[in-house]
């Protein structure tokens, strides 16, 4: 009986330590379950070209993370550890050279990443860090829709190396990133790749991002990243995310290049209430980062339309129907390949 009184009180004890955090420092988390039904059926249930959601016909958590932040005058940081269909998916990749690399750890740092103010609004950032490109987050809540297009599931979703960011004064800010390469943690060349981000925002409904990536992967590979983002309204928030990538093969080959657009739209009814809708392209024809069987590569576009509602002030309910057609039958299906495909999911969230 003693022995449970001790624990108990070490168990309180300990409770009572952890809420008396050192100045600066939040901690939090996130969990996302869904269940989607894919129309095609995907053998195995795993659902092709997306992260999110990643199978079909079964309930599942598509991301679960913890996060302990730390902000203050001279330093900042964050370390989020995490779980999921998403991350098994998006890190599955990940190099796997030498004895000390690979996803089996790696995928389950979402960010680790300490930095440190030299001084204004310039700090310096390293570590593991969420990628500088694209509208759409490897994490569902930040975005307008609950699913993501194909040209945010094929530009980097998290990046490793030294960031340095300033506020360039007016409505301009920039970065500029020197990293292990194209969303990698582990490095799989000699080689580093350069990052770089340019941001006007003149006022707070409005902002034009540029962003680029230059490195050697299998070649050497560049992207440029153009985002807008519009709220003419109160309750209308509106996206726009055009990219345009291209690689050398080989030094005697001519470039490969891939190009997509993402357009959202999301309308609040209410407070709790909202609906949001996309239309998307993306074409790879030298396939660079799709591998089909089509001779011609891939290139698709695609639709989505959803409803969310707010359960309380950290739950929500999201569902959203979404439909692919491609020129070729790059679609895997349980009665054969397939020119289309589509899916609906519902997803239950909880941040706190």
């Amino acid at each position: 009986m003693k022995c449970k009184i001790y624990l108990l009180l070490f168990f309180f004890s300990g409770v009572s330590a952890a809420a008396e955090l050192p100045r600066g420092v939040t901690i939090g988390g996130f969990v996302d379950t869904y269940y989607a039904y894919d129309l095609n059926e995907p053998p195995g249930r795993d659902r092709a070209y997306t992260t999110q959601p990643a199978r079909d016909n079964e309930f599942n958590v598509n991301l679960a993370y913890l996060e302990a932040k730390i902000d203050r005058e001279k330093v900042h940081g964050r370390l989020a550890l995490q779980v999921g269909t998403s991350v098994q998916n998006n890190y599955s990749a990940e190099p796997n050279i030498g004895t000390v690399s690979g996803p089996s750890l790696s995928r389950n740092i979402q960010e680790a990443y300490a930095g440190y103010r030299l001084g204004g609004d310039t700090w310096i950032d390293a570590g593991i860090m969420l990628s500088h490109i694209g509208v759409e987050s490897f994490i569902s809540k930040d975005n307008l829709l609950y699913t993501r297009s194909l040209v945010a599931d094929y530009s980097p979703y998290y990046e490793t190396g030294v960031r340095l960011s300033s506020k360039l004064g007016g409505a301009w800010s920039a970065q500029i990133l020197v990293l292990n390469g194209w969303q990698n943690i582990s490095e799989n060349n000699t080689n580093k790749a350069i990052g770089t981000q340019v941001v006007f925002q003149p006022f707070s409904t409005f902002s034009l991002t540029y962003n680029t990536f230059f490195g050697r992967e299998a070649a050497f590979r560049q992207l440029h990243d153009l985002i807008v983002k519009v709220s003419p309204a109160e309750e209308w928030a509106i996206q726009l995310q055009a990219d345009f990538g291209a690689q050398d093969i080989s030094i005697y080959a001519p470039k490969s290049k891939w190009s997509g657009f993402s357009l959202m739209a999301r309308r609040s009814l209410s407070k709790t209430l909202a609906v949001n809708g996309r239309i998307e392209s993306f074409s790879d024809r030298g396939q660079v980062l799709i591998s089909t069987s089509a001779p011609e590569g891939f290139r698709a576009w695609g639709s989505s339309l959803g409803v969310d509602t707010v359960l309380d002030e950290n739950t929500a309910w999201r569902n959203e129907v979404r439909g692919t057609w491609a020129d070729s039958k790059v679609f895997s299906a349980h009665s054969g390949p397939k020119k289309s495909d589509g899916v609906v999911v519902s997803s239950v969230s909880l941040a706190f």
